[in-house]
């Protein structure tokens, strides 16, 4: 997943930065095979296009390789070193080289800032984040989270893990919008989550204290929109862990990686998302599932599957998973995430991931509880 990631930014930045060197090759070509054009107007763009690609010293580099390449052209035709027609031509190659300095300098402040603020928005997404463990009873965990490129807001994905004598608890969710709303929201869930899932015997109940929650919320918040809600997947797996339970509210569907196969989950009986239950009654439909030995069962936020490519395309984290994988929920996350990375150049959405597999037989039987941060 690393060197995708890798090889997407390489081509985010290889193909804009060929740009100022192409304009002075073609400037060249034309001044070869049509002499009476006027390349100076050509040449003038050069430093001006490096200004938001290259550093300060790259930019004034460009800038004197335009002036050069004029120059030789120039006496070329000419034979004079500076000829009268071109002085225009070369005063104006120099000024605008010191105004693509100044806008360079314009630009990477912007870029820092931009830069460091997804930085600060990113690891406060994280931190509020419960931490999940590797292995409980049996079960192998993994998560990933990604932040969008786009934007420098607190996002709104959230998911946790609670071990519980009814079964380990699970929840993936991705609040509507983003900033210290949305934040509130996620806070919110959590602690919710945390404790219904310890205290209350049934999954609706986990479900419905969560529903209350988001509802108690949006009537104490004087400007919170009428339509604010949260997607959410609630999943109790038995202490067996021969099958689950899940609780669907208005969320991308999760899938079921086992042997080369991928079944999408898709409840029987839709439901609304949380913070619009009062719409649709108090029921609150379950699925049931079996989870066989090997079996990884994926969940995630949106922001995967809303993903889209030069075509606007939308990804589809199905095919990426339909190969042999290993029972282990790192590397079938890794796998969706490798692919998602060849699919798009930037994520316009937070993406989260969880995934769970049920080891063979007498493997990981360990204990463990979610901690939060």
């Amino acid at each position: 997943m690393e060197r995708y990631q890798r090889e997407r930014r390489f081509r985010r930045i290889v193909w804009p930065h060929a740009l100022p060197p192409a304009v002075v090759v073609v400037a060249v070509v034309i001044d070869l095979v049509w002499p009476p054009f006027n390349t100076f107007p050509l040449l003038a763009t050069v430093s001006v296009t490096a200004a938001p690609l290259y550093s300060l010293a790259w930019t004034v580099t460009s800038g004197a390789v335009a002036l050069l390449t004029g120059w030789l052209l120039s006496f070329r035709e000419s034979g004079e070193v500076i000829s009268r027609p071109n002085v225009i031509g070369f005063t104006t190659l120099v000024t605008l080289t010191v105004v693509a300095a100044f806008l360079n300098r314009m630009f990477a402040r912007e870029r820092e800032q931009l830069r460091t603020s997804r930085q600060v928005a990113e690891a406060v997404q994280r931190a509020m984040l419960p931490t999940v463990p590797e292995r409980v009873r049996g079960l192998a965990m993994a998560t990933r989270y990604q932040a969008a490129q786009v934007e420098a807001l607190i996002g709104g994905d959230l998911y946790a893990v609670h071990d519980t004598s009814h079964g380990l608890r699970m929840v993936i969710g991705d609040v509507r919008g983003k900033g210290t709303q949305s934040a509130t929201l996620v806070n919110t869930l959590l602690g919710v989550f945390h404790a219904a899932a310890l205290q209350t015997p049934d999954l609706p109940s986990v479900v419905q204290a969560a529903e209350i929650q988001v509802q108690d919320l949006k009537a104490r918040e004087a400007d919170a929109p009428y339509e604010d809600f949260v997607t959410a997947v609630f999943v109790e797996i038995l202490p067996d862990r021969s099958a689950f339970r899940m609780a669907n509210r208005g969320h991308p569907a999760p899938l079921l990686v086992h042997g080369g196969r991928v079944t999408t989950l898709e409840p029987k009986e839709p439901s609304l998302p949380l913070g619009l239950g009062d719409l649709a009654g108090p029921v609150v439909p379950v699925d049931r599932y079996d989870l066989p030995p090997g079996a990884t069962l994926v969940l995630f936020t949106d922001g995967i599957i809303e993903a889209r490519d030069r075509t606007g395309a939308f990804f589809d984290p199905v095919p990426p998973l339909t190969c042999p994988l290993p029972p282990d929920p790192g590397a079938v996350l890794d796998a969706m995430l490798t692919a998602l990375f060849r699919h798009t150049d930037e994520l316009d959405d937070d993406a989260a991931a969880l995934a769970v597999t049920r080891l063979p037989d007498g493997q990981g039987e360990g204990t463990g509880a979610a901690v939060r941060p």
